[in-house]
């Protein structure tokens, strides 16, 4: 008997049975070539199958430490920056701030201390304009060279030591003689005293505070002290004080009729009154005036009125206007 026929090889029959002739039948080989290299090759039987490799990852770099973003920088509490500007700004003017009521103090800041650094100018030489950030000038295209202005100007170092010095003596004699801080806090009694010179017990003041008073002579503008070689006269030119050497505080107001113990002067040769009615006099006026009272000319006999202390008259504008706001109030209530 006859066997099958064998199958026809993949190029030559096609699966449908159909022939492929001339042009047709290489394209097909041709396209089953290029899938037959396209599939992997089966293993031959008894030898395992090696898995496939797995995808390599890549090595994950160390943690490198994150920089500071402000070197050289402190972190300090933002309360203590609000306490030195209060402390500058009270010692300046003489005010009581505190920080917590001025500015939010929670949390900290950073500080970066850097030096001093000064801004330099200079200006070309040739046209007189200043130089930029470059070396160029940008006007006439000139390079930077010594002959241009440089300001401020280089100093050498004897004049910075003579400057150090300088800043030096300055800050000693700042602490030396440190400024008065006026206190306004009036809650607490205000108690004077010294020590004493036995070296007890402190001395105490307990009268009211005095103010003190200084007379200059206007003669040759010396003070006369308290402890002049005669009372109440200059120690440089012998003049006795008089109404025209002035007072400091000035208090013509409280003293109308001169200063005590002091001689007439030139230009204020005090208040005289009449001797029949007691009139006073205008300040300064001469002999043979009128008084307003009596009609009496003043004379060598009118006396000068005793230079005492007088309690200043009310305004009568002033009192004037109490007057009608209190009759207003009144009639109000009614």
């Amino acid at each position: 008997m006859s066997t099958p026929a064998a199958a026809a090889p993949t190029g030559a029959t096609p699966k449908d049975g159909k022939k492929r002739k001339g042009v047709g039948k290489v394209l097909y080989r041709v396209r089953a070539v290029f899938k037959r290299g396209t599939h992997p090759k089966k293993g031959v039987a008894g030898q395992p199958t090696e898995p496939e490799p797995l995808m390599s990852q890549p090595p994950v770099p160390a943690a490198t430490p994150r920089k500071p973003q402000y070197e050289n920088a402190t972190k300090i509490p933002r309360i203590q920056i609000h306490e030195e500007r209060a402390k500058k700004l009270g010692s300046r003017f003489g005010l009581e701030i505190k920080p917590s009521e001025w500015h939010s103090t929670d949390g900290d800041v950073l500080r970066v201390d850097k030096g001093v650094r000064m801004r330099i100018h200079r200006e070309c030489h040739r046209c007189h304009s200043a130089f930029g950030a470059g070396n160029e000038c940008p006007n006439c295209q000139h390079k930077r060279c010594k002959s241009c202005t440089r300001y401020p100007v280089k100093r050498t170092e004897s004049e910075k030591q003579a400057n150090r010095e300088r800043r030096e003596a300055a800050i000693r004699r700042n602490k030396e003689n440190a400024p008065i801080i006026p206190s306004y806090d009036y809650s607490d009694k205000i108690i004077i005293k010294r020590p004493s010179k036995t070296g007890g017990q402190d001395l105490v003041f307990k009268g009211k505070p005095r103010m003190r008073v200084r007379r200059t002579c206007h003669m040759c503008n010396t003070l006369i002290t308290a402890h002049s070689k005669q009372a109440r006269v200059c120690d440089n030119c012998g003049h006795r004080r008089c109404g025209d050497c002035p007072r400091n505080p000035d208090a013509k107001k409280k003293y109308p009729y001169g200063y005590p113990n002091d001689e007439p002067g030139q230009t204020f040769k005090g208040v005289h009154a009449c001797h029949e009615c007691k009139k006073k006099f205008p300040p300064n006026a001469e002999d043979g005036t009128e008084c307003r009272n009596c009609s009496h000319q003043k004379c060598a006999d009118c006396p000068r009125v005793k230079p005492r202390k007088v309690e200043p008259e009310p305004d009568p504008d002033i009192l004037e206007s109490l007057r009608v706001r209190m009759e207003a109030l009144r009639t109000a209530d009614d």
